[in-house]
């Protein structure tokens, strides 16, 4: 019996077998500080060793072994005398259900099997070795060892050689099964019908069939004759390079031969016709297969079932789904997959989850391709609660979400437009993984320039290249377009530039969001030598580039330059579609010209081009501007018997054109129509029919104004009129009311009219909600009415809403322009204990909320308390920080600055 390992005898054990395993990377690394660990391979190592005992049954190693990991069993197999011990403890170990061999474990026997001359065990463990790589970097780690241990004493066996082809064919590595094969042949061992099926599979499945017609050859010349496989097989080649012809004929060939085609052959083939579009002809194979005897798999519906989906036949992808189970098929995650995928897809949401509520019943465990197909579609169509819902059960689960996962997540939360969540997503992203791609910057830079907020969208570009991904034409587009919006043209044509210069060539979305953004703000002419420049370099503009020039001509009332353009559209084989006549209908509508923009919209007709949403509210909206409420009227009714839908613009367009001429009595019962037909009214909306209420009592009261009315003139009085008036034609204002009228008095700094609405709102029953309370906060910081902006922020937190972070930014601005310092900084704490990406924090509060507005030492005093949290950032923030502050009033001293920065700086990750 070996004696006892004294503790610090192991340490030095741990540290070979470190350097000696090259796959640490996919093991977890032993504690050294836990005292416990040398005792637990000690009491096993003793337990193997008593001759008294079946180890076996053991209660004191069944209740050991879940302490133990894979570093544990490479020291048992390297530190326990009996080799025959260590091999069956380490069969017995791998069947329990709470642990997994690493490919040390498999090195350590392999070495001590091969040491001892054990070379009929040592050949088994080097296949269980093989069928346990993963993935093409542990194969090829894998090959680089087994070659290693070959050279030691343990050639390969036609079995082993057999294993790892078919394992080099799970991951397509040709070239790599080309080479083993040829030491095959070279070690004077002849290949098995077994060996070329291998061969002729992997090269089929990359539609290398020539290559596997020699393969095909050799099967002859070693006098074997090929199987139901080996065709299957080249009938996949050929159905991979889309030859169907060529399938079938191999197909015929061995019917001919006598050798019965099995479930795979025909999957295959059904397979092959769905690639190529012709479904039909897949279910009747189907059918076939059927009567002739052969029950279909799970595997025979999969891809029949995607390309029904696909052509949008729903029916019957759910109607062959329930005939698996009368044709002998249970689906499995795949096949439950593919039809929760393509119904989501098909906007039958509710459907998906049902079958995937289903699916669970039915033990089956979702992968996380059905998990990104559910995701993906519930955030397209809205449904983020559910969405939310599904990804924190993968995360509670342990089920680790991929990249596209996140992905899904966060353009949900960009499209709600909660940008902050989205950021939050990405920061776990960075600390844990996976990894964030292209995909996941561009959708956060799209995030952000929705939301208006320009700057960080692009500083999150700079960190984007900070972190090694290098942003593409569409992180470009999103910036351009966004800078357009936000009327900053010459930024935009300066990222059009920088573009450029980074080697990337604008494509024809590039040119077109930034001709689209000159054209909307009235700079045509810059537009046109864009316009002309791309089709200098080789570009034709599309559509769409027409369209948004078109949409400058027509804004500027340049109208006989449009016509010209239209005419050149037309040579270069364009026709005009139904933007291109709404833009020039909107132009002229906005320009005074309905006579002629109604000449248009009838030749539109004529020429079959059915007028959208967007022509209709244009008319409307022209002839309104002219006094021509009735036709305006009647062009509503005509597009509803179209059954286009009015929107809040269309609306309001016409609520207006009828309190412009006082006919308030009509523009409510339009009003009431819009709210009962589930169409929300916006503050634009409110505002017309507050302002012809206005001027209706200063008709009545004799009042002459020295200036016009609008919103902004309007008196408190006026807006409980419209409530009371709402309230008596059976619009009774909820909440959501209250909010528009609130939110808009807030933007317009008239927050103690905001205050008098919520005491109105209070005395019939309705209480605030956070949205209201989150505009209340952002006017008084607007106001610098700090006070009552630190009680709702108090009250909000007090109810567990957690505010943006442009709230507390906001908050904290405010209480400094008031030199509150100190409860600024408690203000600033308190949000640090909520969950926010780090960067966000610098650019939102520290930047654009501090330094931006002459407030550099109260920055540095909260970029201390960052510190003293933890909070980290990534080194290109430290840098925009380090560039602002210098940039900031000389108050404070350069040196001083430096070494704050510095601190932070030495904390970021990475």
């Amino acid at each position: 019996m070996v004696k006892a390992l004294k503790p610090h005898s192991l340490y030095p054990l741990l540290h070979r077998i470190r350097r000696r395993c090259p796959f640490r990377g996919f093991s977890s690394e032993p504690d050294f500080t836990d005292p416990g660990l040398p005792n637990l391979v000690r009491r096993v190592c003793e337990i193997l060793s008593n001759p008294r005992i079946q180890w076996r049954g053991s209660s004191e190693l069944k209740s050991l072994c879940p302490k133990l990991n894979p570093y544990h069993v490479v020291q048992i197999i390297e530190t326990h005398y009996n080799t025959d011990s260590v091999l069956q403890f380490f069969y017995w170990i791998s069947k329990t259900h709470f642990y997994k061999h690493d490919m040390c474990c498999y090195m350590s026997l392999l070495n001590r099997l091969v040491r001892d001359m054990n070379f009929a065990p040592a050949d088994h463990v080097r296949i269980l070795m093989i069928k346990a790589c993963k993935n093409e970097g542990e194969i090829k780690r894998v090959v680089d060892f087994l070659n290693e241990v070959g050279r030691k004493g343990l050639p390969y066996s036609l079995y082993s050689f057999n294993s790892l082809l078919i394992q080099l064919g799970k991951f397509n590595m040709v070239t790599a099964a080309q080479s083993v094969y040829n030491e095959l042949l070279n070690s004077g061992i002849k290949p098995s019908l077994l060996t070329l099926n291998a061969m002729i599979n992997l090269l089929c499945k990359r539609g290398k069939v020539r290559e596997a017609e020699v393969m095909l050859a050799q099967i002859y010349q070693y006098e074997m004759l090929p199987d139901v496989f080996t065709y299957t097989s080249l009938i996949l080649g050929h159905c991979r390079n889309r030859n169907l012809d060529k399938a079938f004929q191999v197909f015929d060939q061995m019917v001919k031969k006598g050798i019965d085609p099995n479930a795979a052959t025909y999957t295959t083939l059904i397979n092959g016709l769905c690639d190529d579009g012709k479904v039909d002809e897949a279910l009747c194979m189907i059918e076939e297969m059927v009567e002739n005897g052969i029950r279909p798999t799970v595997y025979t519906f999969t891809v029949p079932i995607t390309a029904l989906l696909e052509n949008g036949r729903v029916d019957e992808a759910i109607s062959l789904f329930a005939s698996m189970r009368e044709k002998g098929s249970q689906p499995n995650v795949q096949t439950y997959t593919a039809l929760i995928s393509g119904l989501a897809k098909s906007s039958q949401l509710e459907v998906a989850l049902g079958l995937y509520h289903k699916m669970v019943r039915e033990g089956l465990v979702p992968t996380t391709i059905t998990y990104n197909a559910l995701i993906n579609e519930l955030c397209e169509g809205g449904k983020l609660v559910s969405a939310i819902k599904i990804f924190d059960w993968m995360v509670r689960h342990g089920r680790l979400a991929e990249t596209e996962t996140y992905n899904a997540m966060i353009k949900g939360f960009c499209l709600i437009g909660n940008v902050e969540r989205a950021m939050i997503l990405y920061d776990e992203m960075l600390k844990v993984g996976p990894a964030p791609n292209v995909v996941t910057y561009n959708t956060l830079v799209n995030g952000y320039a929705k939301r208006g907020y320009l700057d960080n969208a692009r500083r999150l570009m700079e960190v984007m290249k900070e972190n090694g991904c290098k942003p593409d034409q569409v992180t470009y587009t999103e910036l351009v377009s966004g800078y357009c919006k936000g009327n900053k043209l010459d930024v935009a044509s300066e990222l059009f530039q920088e573009m450029m210069q980074q080697g990337l060539t604008p494509n024809l979305i590039n040119y077109s969001a930034l001709i689209d953004g000159l054209s909307k703000k009235g700079k045509v002419d810059d537009a046109l030598i864009l316009f002309k420049r791309m089709q200098e370099i080789g570009y034709r503009p599309n559509i769409e580039v027409y369209n948004a020039v078109l949409n400058g001509f027509s804004k500027e009332g340049r109208l006989s330059e449009a016509e010209k353009l239209c005419s050149k559209m037309a040579e270069c084989g364009l026709l005009p579609n139904v933007i291109t006549y709404s833009t020039l209908i909107d132009g002229l509508c906005k320009n005074g010209g309905i006579d002629l923009a109604l000449k248009i919209f009838h030749e539109m007709e004529r020429r079959n081009c059915l007028p959208n949403l967007y022509t209709y509210s244009s008319l409307i909206y022209g002839l309104c501007q002219v006094g021509r409420v009735d036709d305006a009227e009647i062009m509503l009714e005509e597009m509803v018997i179209k059954k286009l839908y009015p929107d809040e613009v269309t609306y309001t367009s016409l609520i207006d054109g009828l309190a412009s001429l006082g006919r308030l009595d009509r523009a409510f019962s339009l009003l009431r129509r819009m709210i009962h037909a589930g169409c929300k009214p916006n503050y634009r909306t409110y505002c017309v029919l507050l302002i012809g209420m206005q001027k209706k009592m200063a008709v009545q009261q004799e009042n002459v104004h020295s200036h016009p009315i609008d919103e902004k003139y309007v008196i408190f009085e006026t807006f409980c009129s419209l409530l009371v008036k709402m309230s008596e034609m059976g619009c009774e204002p909820c909440t959501d009311t209250y909010y528009t009228l609130i939110a808009g008095l807030c933007r317009d700094g008239r927050s103690y009219d905001a205050d008098k609405l919520v005491e109105f709102m209070e005395e019939k029953g309705l209480s605030p909600n956070e949205a209201i309370n989150c505009s209340l906060l952002g006017a008084y910081c607007k106001n610098l009415r700090v006070d009552a902006a630190l009680d709702i922020l108090n009250l909000l937190t007090v109810r567990g809403f957690k505010p943006p972070l442009s709230i507390y930014a906001a908050t904290v601005s405010a209480l400094c322009k008031r030199e509150r310092i100190e409860e600024a900084e408690v203000v600033f704490e308190a949000m640090l204990e909520k969950q926010w990406n780090g960067d966000e924090i610098v650019w939102t509060v520290l930047i654009d909320g501090l330094l931006k507005k002459g407030k550099p030492e109260v920055c540095s005093k909260l970029l201390h308390v960052m510190n003293s949290k933890n909070v980290p950032i990534s080194k290109q923030t430290y840098l925009m920080l380090a560039r602002e502050m210098s940039k900031a009033n000389k108050l404070v001293d350069e040196n001083r600055v430096d070494e704050e920065l510095q601190v932070l700086g030495d904390q970021t990750p990475g």
